[in-house]
């Protein structure tokens, strides 16, 4: 008897090309890659150099610990102030043009660093450098991504974060070019680099699915082009149901127990940063290599804890995870800031670094599962300028106290002591009642096209 059953078609396989392709056909894992690029090339040739370039900035000019501290703070002020502007300009006209604009700023920043003769132009270039990092960088590309995502939200901002800590990867070949040709050389050979490779990467930042024709999570529109799909997110976004505006979100205790807890996390962060370098080199006995290495390693560490937050953070509560995170960050500190042999300074890095990954994209992602999108942008804007008073205050707290006492333990230990207060704060950030209002508040129509 021969047999009518419908014979079932041999599964093909793809090859790994092809799952990356199918991967990508979603334009949101494009704005993750390019967003976590850009931010290594930011952070590796910047931010986590910093601390590398003030060992010989010292060395040169015999400037103090306050001096160095002050230079890493007004980066945390301007990027601070800056915040509710380039929060309403990444909502108005995209982040796009946003970091290209910024992608030029910090080019003219580190060329006119390479120059500097004096402390009142350092002040000066390292002002105009962290104009440009901050438009290029962490604001602008967490606004994109958030617009994309939202069932798997935590794991998109871990990854597009990712590119923080992987600047780490960068910071030995820039160690490497500092001691070979000179901090002068390196700032003028980084310019360039960054110039070329931000601007390409920006060309890939839409900031809105419906301005390339899909939706949130990957989920494919009716083919009636890309108008309806900006016309069904006019109606979609800001929504009573989630969508709060700037001045709901800051009504709530949750905006402010979020950004209060933040911003004592980002004192240990900022002081560490600002200061690893020297307190390695001049009270550790490390060499200016070695600590490199060092700091690579906490990148890496910091890395491994995005992307386990990540996946974390879409199965279990965000809240919870973030205030686990935080008793990491204080375990680390103690050993760090008392350490009497190197096997303490290494322990540091898991418990830092792994407590750092966790906490970063899971605060972005609370924001946005508490708040919406429709104005995440000028949320977030706003939220930095209460952050800034960590990453600000801490470096310029240690300095100054370790001018005065001649070590640095005391600096550490006060800072430790107040971000212990951020495990309060996250406690008593539970989500917010949705606002009542008569009608939805609705974002533009150009505002949803500018987010292209």
């Amino acid at each position: 008897m021969i047999s009518t059953r419908p014979t079932a078609e041999p599964r093909q396989t793809r090859s790994p090309g092809e799952r990356l392709a199918g991967v990508f056909a979603f334009w949101g894992w494009r704005v993750v890659a390019a967003g976590a690029v850009s931010q290594m090339l930011i952070s590796g040739m910047v931010m986590h150099a910093y601390t590398h370039y003030s060992v010989l900035l010292r060395a040169e000019f015999g400037w103090s610990t306050t001096l160095i501290a002050i230079g890493f703070a007004m980066n945390r002020l301007e990027s601070g102030l800056l915040g509710p502007v380039q929060g309403w300009m990444v909502d108005r006209f995209g982040p796009r043009a946003v970091m290209r604009v910024g992608a030029v700023i910090l080019w003219a920043g580190l060329l006119a660093f390479s120059t500097l003769q004096n402390a009142f132009q350092f002040f000066a270039y390292f002002l105009l450098m962290a104009l440009g990092a901050s438009l290029a960088g962490f604001l602008t590309v967490v606004t994109a991504v958030v617009g994309w995502f939202e069932r798997r939200r935590s794991t998109a901002l871990a990854l597009a974060q990712a590119g923080y800590p992987l600047g780490g990867i960068v910071v030995p070949i820039v160690v490497l070019s500092l001691t070979e040709f000179g901090w002068r050389a390196t700032a003028f050979g980084s310019a360039w680099i960054v110039l070329v490779a931000v601007l390409a990467l920006a060309q890939v930042m839409h900031g809105d699915p419906a301005t390339v024709g899909q939706e949130v999570d990957g989920g494919t529109p009716p083919d009636d082009g890309g108008a309806a799909a900006l016309e069904r997110r006019l109606h979609d976004v800001g929504g009573p149901e989630r969508d709060f505006t700037l001045g709901e979100a800051v009504r709530t205790r949750a905006f402010w127990m979020l950004n209060l807890g933040h911003a004592t996390a980002l004192l240990v962060v900022g002081s560490t940063m600002a200061h690893l370098s020297i307190y390695l080199t001049e009270e550790q006995g490390f060499s200016l290599t070695m600590a490199g290495f060092l700091g690579t390693a906490l990148m890496l560490t910091q890395l491994v804890g995005q992307m386990g937050g990540g996946w974390l953070g879409d199965r279990y509560s965000k809240q919870r995870l973030v205030t686990l995170a935080m008793g990491g960050h204080l375990v680390g500190m103690v050993l760090f800031t008392f350490a009497s042999a190197p096997w303490m300074i290494w322990a540091f890095v898991p418990f830092h670094g792994l407590a750092w990954g966790v906490r970063g994209p899971l605060l972005q992602a609370i924001r946005a599962d508490y708040f919406g999108t429709s104005s995440f942008g000028r949320i977030m804007g706003w939220s930095s300028m209460i952050m800034m008073l960590g990453t600000m205050s801490g470096p310029i707290v240690v300095g100054v106290l370790r001018d005065a006492t001649g070590t640095y333990t005391l600096g550490f230990g006060v800072v430790t002591a107040l971000a212990s207060l951020a495990i309060g704060f996250f406690l008593l950030a539970g989500r917010p009642q949705v606002p009542e209002r008569a009608g939805p508040a609705v974002a533009s129509g150009s505002e949803l096209a500018g987010r292209g």
